[in-house]
This record gives C-alpha cells, sequence and structure tokens, in this order.
C-alpha cells in the first residue's frame, strides 16, 4: 500500500483514450446559453487537459475543502443505528474534509455526529485516528512490501477513497461504446465555473440517465459526480465539494499526536500475520476465492448484471435477513447489515418466470433479484434485464 493509493486524483490517461474512441466522429459540444462560460471544449480536448494537468511533477494544486455525499435511492426507510459504518452510505447526506498539501501531505477527516476518523500523511509518518474506539494507528510500509498486489490495492475502505476524484475515475473507465458524451461549461460547483462531463448509457435497458463528471475550470480537478436516474430531475447519487480552496493548507493539519490516555498502535504493510493468524488469513483466502469461482457477469457495458450463487448458509442467513458474520470485528456492521436486507426484503416484490420464482428488490439506480434457487442478481438495470439475465445459466 503506498501513499498513492489513499488519494487519486488525476484522470488516467487510459481515460483520455477509451472516451476519446468513444466520440469518434470528433468534438461534441453542448454548450448551454447564458453565461458566465467557460471556453469551449470538446471532450477529446477537456479530457487532454485533465490528463496534462495531473502530469504535473509536482501533482495536483494545494487545496482544502468540504466533499459532501448525498444518496437518494428510493430505498424503504432503513433502520437507524447508534454506530456508524459504510452502510450508513446508502441514505441521507455525509460530510468528509479534505487537506491537501502535496502528494506525501494529506488529511482526509469523516465527522459523525459524535465522533470522527481522520487519516492523516505527512511525509514519512501516516496515522489512522478512530475516536470512537480511541484508538491511533500509525502505518508504516515494510521495505519491499511496495511492489507487492496489495501495496498497489485501491483503499476502497478508507474516507480518502470518497473524493470526487476517486469517483469520477472509477466512472470514467466505463465510458466507451456503451456511452453518448457531451460537455457543457457554464455550470459552477463549490463557487467556481466547471466544465461538465455528461456520459449517458446508449442502453435503453439501464436505470442510469446519465453522469456528470464536473471539472473545476481553471485546474481541472474534479469537484463533482452525480449519478441521475431515469425519471429523475434530482441525482441519485451525488458526491462533490461544497466548498473548496486552492491554496496551501495550514501545516497544523498534517500533524498529529495521539490524545493522552488514546490506545496506540502501529501496523506495518507487508509483515508477515502474527502467529497464529496464519489459519485465518488462509480461511480469508480460500473464502474469496470461493466467492469468486460463484460470481459470473452477464451482459455488457451499463446493463451488466452480477450473479452471485450464494452457500446455502448464506442463502437462509438472506432470506431471514441476518446475514453471516465472521469475526468479532463485523459484528457491529453485520447486525445493521441484516436490520437492513430484512427492510429491503419486506419491500420486495415476489415474480416469477421461466426461470424460476424469487423476490424483487428495485431502487431507483439498482435492480436486484434473489432466486429461490440460491441466486442473487443485482445490476442498475430495469426489471425485464434482470429477470433476462436470471435465464441465462
Amino acid at each position: 500500500m503506498r501513499r498513492g493509493t489513499f488519494v487519486r486524483w488525476a484522470v488516467p490517461v487510459a481515460a483520455a483514450a477509451v472516451i476519446g474512441g468513444a466520440l469518434g466522429a470528433g468534438p461534441v459540444i453542448a454548450a448551454v446559453s447564458g453565461g458566465p462560460a467557460l471556453p469551449e471544449r470538446s471532450a477529446q480536448q477537456l479530457l487532454a487537459d485533465a490528463v496534462a494537468a495531473s502530469k504535473d511533477k509536482n501533482g495536483p494544486p494545494a487545496m482544502s475543502g468540504t466533499v459532501q455525499q448525498t444518496a437518494s435511492l428510493g430505498l424503504p426507510a432503513l433502520p437507524q443505528s447508534g454506530g456508524e459504518s459504510p452502510l450508513t452510505l446508502l441514505s441521507g447526506s455525509h460530510e468528509i474534509k479534505v487537506w491537501y498539501g502535496s502528494r506525501n501531505r494529506l488529511r482526509v477527516a469523516m465527522p459523525t455526529q459524535m465522533n470522527e476518523t481522520d487519516l492523516i500523511v505527512n511525509d514519512d509518518q501516516t496515522w489512522y485516528w478512530d475516536s470512537a474506539a480511541n484508538t491511533a494507528t500509525r502505518l508504516k510500509v515494510k521495505a519491499g512490501a511496495r511492489d507487492t498486489p496489495e501495496a498497489h490495492r485501491p483503499a476502497t475502505s478508507t474516507p480518502a477513497a470518497m473524493t470526487p476524484q476517486a469517483v469520477a475515475e472509477h466512472l470514467l473507465a466505463t465510458a466507451g461504446e456503451y456511452s453518448t458524451i457531451s460537455v457543457a461549461n457554464t455550470d459552477k460547483v463549490a463557487g467556481r465555473p466547471v466544465y461538465q462531463l455528461v456520459v449517458a448509457p446508449k442502453d435503453e435497458g439501464s436505470l442510469v440517465k446519465e453522469v456528470r463528471l464536473s471539472l473545476d475550470g481553471e485546474t481541472y480537478v474534479p469537484l463533482q459526480v452525480q449519478v441521475f436516474a431515469k425519471g429523475s430531475s434530482e441525482p441519485a447519487f451525488q458526491l462533490g465539494f461544497t466548498q473548496v480552496t486552492f491554496s496551501e493548507p495550514a501545516e497544523e493539519n498534517f500533524t498529529f499526536t495521539p490524545p493522552a490516555g488514546a490506545k496506540v498502535k502501529e501496523t506495518t504493510i507487508g509483515d508477515e500475520p502474527p502467529a497464529g493468524q496464519e489459519k485465518a488469513v488462509e480461511k480469508a483466502e480460500e473464502a474469496r476465492k470461493a466467492a469468486g469461482d460463484r460470481l459470473k457477469v452477464v451482459g455488457d457495458g451499463w446493463t451488466s448484471v452480477a450473479v452471485l450463487k450464494m452457500s446455502e448458509a448464506d442463502l437462509k442467513g438472506l432470506q431471514s435477513g441476518q446475514p453471516r458474520q465472521d469475526g468479532q470485528d463485523g459484528k457491529a456492521d453485520g447486525a445493521q447489515a441484516g436490520a437492513i436486507t430484512e427492510s429491503l426484503l419486506k419491500a420486495a416484490t415476489p415474480v416469477s418466470g421461466t426461470w424460476g420464482s424469487g423476490k424483487l428488490i428495485r431502487t431507483k439506480l439498482v435492480t436486484a433479484l434473489i432466486t429461490d434457487d440460491g441466486r442473487v442478481l443485482i445490476g442498475a438495470v430495469t426489471p425485464e434485464e434482470i429477470t433476462k439475465a436470471a435465464g441465462i445459466r
């Protein structure tokens, strides 16, 4: 795990090639009337500017700001929990604060009503602070570990993965032959003029109307990502800066000292697992491999559907609304996951066809089908597409 995996600021060169191929015929400009407007750019030009900015030897410009994530997926009322977990991001609004000085100086904070988690990178020191657990973990990278597969694995579980930059990179990777792309140049995000790259699925079977990526008109830093569902004028998912300043953050933002009374731990990435944990690691790896063997994808592009063959124990747990929990650390999240699953299943609709029978769950952006023969199908597609996929064995 390198420091670079904590933040992914740049639009990758590969994305420019993918979108350039999708535009084949030439510039696509959809400038909206009104002003003030930025100079016109085609999608190719815009991405070329973004890539050029990302290749600056000094990295992205210094900045700080507040990022808000909002989800309005059309889910049924979800049970409330006293704790915080990634599952809470399924609904409502959530904020993180970002300070970026250079590639080696970064801080990301995720405040909640009662607690806060912080990731602080300051040259050769990296800390992860969890106020709820009153624990400060110092992260180190073992010599040689930077070249391992784990070192290049995205840190999707860290708050830094919840930035417009990280989401933008993922969304741009889906563009290509399955999408139409246009550019608008008269919008603002966090008070700054932006270019909007609008990516819309060509396939009518997708529930996604369009994805809008807003790039700062001066720095080309992604400032916002919005996903719109068909039939809705408001975004079903939005992640973007509500406030941003392109200036050097104060040094104190990158300085961290564990508070008095805090439990201090040290973790070295690349170390061998502690004695007695080898079997647990092997078991976890076997479980991941087994899940991979049971997973397949039906279809292409925006209408692809993931099909997971559940084990008998997992299926019973899912149908009862109480998924299995492996280990003490997952107890709280597992309990909340069970409550949310139960809530979703209550809103499910019984369906049947030549493929069999099951329960259908539909939101603005995602459709899920749990079949009685032990399969779970999920995709950003219409119910017709999901049941069609269920018929493919």
